[in-house]
């Protein structure tokens, strides 16, 4: 078996939470070297939030696996000096600081590049490195708030959704930091010299926000929550509810689908109506709705499980933990009894293998520090100076 894709790469890691830290488990996975620098204090607060799991939470650890974790007080020097001599060994450093931060911890990119040239600061960031909302607080409802994306998410009529999956922290924070700081570690192999990577989460979020978009330019506008194309505005797109309070996912975009669909549920009368919108759409939709509150969910699936054309369960996560198709494709996996999302892009020759739980907070700081030469001595002096 070949080796991972990633084995070489040595990331230092400062983020918390959930964008830095999901990012660089993915990293991680695919057999980079993860180094989770922590504080002496509290460290990664994701440790104490949510359900918890002995004296850790669920969270931290299905977004921590795979990594080793050093405590460095960067505010002091011996802690700052420590650090950079990691910056020396390391082809990657993610942080999740204020813009600015980095910089008064005397670390930031100039400092980094100073001491190794071809290294890659990828900087995560509600609203990025410059611009007038550079040093707000926030979060990922703010964040899908600004880009425009929070108004298009709910019912028609109704108030914004606030989604249970965080759009502008994990298509922002998580995956287009990915897609920047490998960019820029592909560079800095080829040339060596690094890149500051500058990763805001409300960028990532308008820049993905497409169906709008083309209805800006169309019409000048979005159109309203609820009635464009693919938010329930035609009756061949939409969620229906059942007999038993759950729902089926109708995706028959496709004239073909629909007719298909049309003719399961007996009424070829509706096909005309596929893509019908104002009066006509909402009377076609009422009667579809009608049809589906006449079966429970699964008899829905007994019926649709034997016809292709884009009728599916709405499922609860826990149901999609157990289902066929995601079993199939081995997504969920056990780390020291704690289920977990098996990494999700599918590489030939590659497999996770057994992967580490996440770490207990400075759980290899001796390791690494022997790693850099110092010896158990002033690894001890370090640690009761508070350093580690």
């Amino acid at each position: 078996m070949r080796q991972k894709p990633l084995h070489g790469l040595r990331v230092l890691d400062l983020t918390r939470l959930l964008p830095g830290p999901l990012a660089t488990q993915h990293l991680a996975d695919y057999g980079a070297e993860v180094i989770k620098v922590e504080d002496t204090g509290a460290g990664d607060y994701a440790r104490t939030m949510g359900a918890m799991n002995g004296d850790t939470s669920f969270f931290y650890q299905i977004v921590n696996r795979g990594k080793q974790s050093l405590r460095l007080d960067l505010k002091q020097d011996a802690g700052r000096d420590l650090f950079l001599r990691l910056v020396e060994t390391a082809d990657v450093v993610v942080e999740g600081f204020r813009p600015g931060v980095m910089d008064k911890l005397g670390i930031g990119y100039d400092v980094l590049r100073a001491r190794n040239a071809r290294i890659v600061l990828c900087s995560i960031s509600g609203y990025g490195q410059t611009g007038p909302y550079a040093q707000r607080a926030g979060h990922d409802i703010n964040y899908i708030g600004y880009a425009g994306v929070l108004d298009q998410i709910g019912a028609a009529g109704g108030a914004p959704a606030i989604p249970n999956l965080q759009i502008g922290d994990l298509l922002g924070g998580s995956m287009s930091a990915l897609l920047g700081l490998l960019v820029a570690v592909i560079d800095a192999k080829a040339t060596g010299n690094g890149r500051h990577v500058d990763v805001a989460m409300t960028d990532a979020a308008l820049a993905h926000a497409i169906f709008p978009l083309a209805e800006v330019l169309a019409h000048g506008r979005v159109r309203p929550r609820g009635e464009d194309l693919l938010t329930g505005g035609v009756p061949c797109y939409g969620v229906y509810e059942t007999a038993d309070g759950r729902h089926m996912a109708v995706g028959a975009l496709e004239e073909k689908f629909w007719t298909l669909m049309c003719d399961t549920l007996e009424r070829p009368d509706l096909k005309p109506a596929h893509l019908a919108t104002g009066a006509d759409g909402a009377q076609a939709r009422a009667e579809v709705a009608a049809i589906f509150r006449r079966r429970t969910q699964a008899e829905w699936v007994a019926i649709f499980d034997r016809v292709d054309c884009c009728v599916t369960p709405v499922l609860r996560l826990e149901e999609s933990l157990d289902d066929a198709q995601i079993a199939a494709r081995g997504m969920v996996l056990d780390v020291d009894g704690v289920r977990q999302f098996a990494p999700p892009v599918r590489l030939s020759e590659f497999e996770l293998g057994d992967v580490a739980p996440a770490p207990a907070a400075g759980a290899d700081s001796d390791a690494i520090l022997s790693g850099l030469g110092l010896d158990a001595a002033e690894i001890a002096r370090l640690r009761a100076a508070g350093v580690i």
